[in-house]
């Protein structure tokens, strides 16, 4: 059967492989034939025309899917998940269990080489995962579980990378404040060669301005990544509860909360690590690097809305104001925890242009975009709500974000450097 164009270009828009410009198909009974429908397990297409894709997305889901319908019996597979030691990177691994766990004390604890990690030397190279958090699994789906962990040493002290640990006790010592938090998780979706999804492989886009919100295929670049990522998370139970197209194109957000105390940094790095594994089925990379692109292109921002059971009651509005004081107080403190490389990421975004603030220096100011703290314009109308801190990075680790809002607003910290406690 001949190809019409239509089913043509369908076919290389499916299809992930970048090896060479020509269309090879293997028909049965019949040797090479250009421009025929190949069976449906070869829907590889081979053109020079399409961006770098990972191998893996040439493979056939179909195959897959019929080794994932089998019966499990009894067992369970619980993915553990762990941030490596960039402070970026997640990490993960899978074990069976006899039967569904009900909570995270039914989860046992496990170990990793570290060494492969940038967690330890090879010569003591043992890690132990400690569950913190579990989630259900969205590509296995029930009763198989995601499980985020807690790094330890094997001293059983706490790797540099894990940020948990400090940020649950500062947590539990304002618990009675019910510190709500609600993080806006900006992200770009690229090829696997760091090429910008949908962006012309030797020029760029036209100029921003119709992406944000966009609806079309010339204004919104990778939907299929973001519906799919917003349904596992649901089904996961993740505390997400929106998405949107953002300025730059094929750069997009999700938002997740509000969440209280310690959950918000569990539930955000569960939704990044399910999005990085939507992405790795569709053989496309998403990165949270704050400037992914230099020039006139928009970074990528996870600003951070805040609020305590004050601040949302009638006149909360002065508990805000106070909480700013603070922050304006400490603000090199805090541009060293918005980041994993203590401010020097965040410095190619926070620039003051791009709806950004200047890296130096600190403003606040209602509906204000380009300040470093904005208070919605709502919440100087109703005299009370939250607040949103605009400075922490697309990368930032949000257990350090969260934590260090606590310690300015809530403990009345001073100084360049955390109190112990």
């Amino acid at each position: 059967m001949l190809l019409s164009l239509l089913e043509y270009r369908t076919m290389v828009c499916n299809t992930r492989c970048v090896l060479h410009k020509h269309v090879r198909l293997n028909v049965p009974g019949e040797t090479l034939v250009s421009r025929r429908l190949s069976p449906p397990v070869s829907r590889c297409v081979i053109t020079d025309d399409k961006m770098a894709t990972s191998a893996s997305a040439c493979l056939s889901k179909v195959v897959k899917q019929r080794y994932m319908e089998l019966p499990q019996g009894d067992k369970v597979q619980a993915m553990y998940i762990w941030i490596d030691g960039t402070g970026e990177g997640l990490r993960c691994k899978t074990r069976t269990l006899d039967s569904e766990p009900k909570s995270i004390e039914d989860l046992p604890e496990w170990n990793f080489d570290g060494s492969s990690t940038y967690q330890s030397e090879g010569s003591n190279s043992d890690m132990y995962l400690i569950p913190a958090a579990m989630f259900r699994d969205p590509f296995r789906r029930d009763p198989n579980k995601l499980v985020l962990c807690e790094v330890m040493k094997y001293n059983h002290k706490p790797t540099e990378t894990n940020l948990r640990l400090a940020c649950n006790k500062v947590m539990d010592m304002v618990k009675d404040q019910h510190p709500w938090f609600g993080m806006e998780q900006e992200y770009t979706i690229l090829g696997t060669d760091g090429h910008p999804f949908g962006w012309p492989s030797n020029g760029f886009p036209g100029p921003q301005g119709p992406y944000y919100c966009g609806v079309g295929a010339d204004k919104a670049y990778g939907r299929d990544i973001v519906e799919a990522h917003y349904k596992a998370c649901l089904y996961a139970g993740v505390d997400i509860c929106g998405t949107n197209a953002e300025v730059m194109p094929a750069q997009w957000e999700f938002q997740v909360g509000p969440t209280e105390g310690i959950k918000m940094g569990d539930h955000l790095w569960v939704a990044r690590f399910i999005l990085h594994r939507v992405c790795e089925d569709f053989g496309v990379v998403a990165s949270f690097d704050p400037k992914p692109i230099q020039g006139n292109w928009n970074g990528a921002g996870c600003h951070t809305n805040f609020s305590t059971k004050e601040m949302r009651e009638e006149g909360g509005l002065k508990a805000i104001e106070e909480s700013i004081e603070r922050l304006g107080k400490r603000h090199h403190y805090h541009i060293r925890a918005y980041d994993p490389k203590g401010g020097l990421d965040n410095a190619r975004r926070l620039t003051g242009r791009h709806e950004t603030s200047n890296i130096h220096e600190f403003s606040a100011g209602v509906a204000n975009r380009g300040a470093s703290i904005r208070i919605p314009r709502s919440v100087g109308q109703e005299q009370k709500g939250y607040f949103e801190d605009r400075r922490p990075s697309a990368n930032c680790d949000p257990y350090a974000v969260t934590e260090a809002l606590i310690r300015t607003c809530l403990l009345a910290e001073e100084g360049e450097e955390p109190t112990e406690y």
